[in-house]
């Protein structure tokens, strides 16, 4: 069953996205419904392997004193 949804845009967001439906043979309806579509296949799929050597490190800060901003402290240190 379909629904009507309405969207609020900017009109030029509007005219690019209707440009593109009119290039790739479909409807802006159609491109929406696809993106959410590739949303909702994105979000049952399983989270990226890790390699060995990030399974190695990871957890290895867990039991120290060190936080983001120890961290952004290294990086201006390093960079600045």
């Amino acid at each position: 069953m379909n629904t009507k949804l309405t969207l609020r845009l900017d009109e030029k967001l509007i005219k690019s996205a209707k440009n593109h439906a009119t290039i790739s043979g479909k409807s802006v309806s159609q491109m929406v419904a696809d993106y959410f579509y590739l949303l909702d296949i994105k979000s049952l799929k399983k989270p990226a392997q890790l390699t060995p050597i990030v399974k190695s490190l990871k957890g290895s800060l867990k039991d120290t004193d060190l936080d983001e901003s120890d961290y952004k402290r290294y990086l201006e240190n390093k960079y600045l």
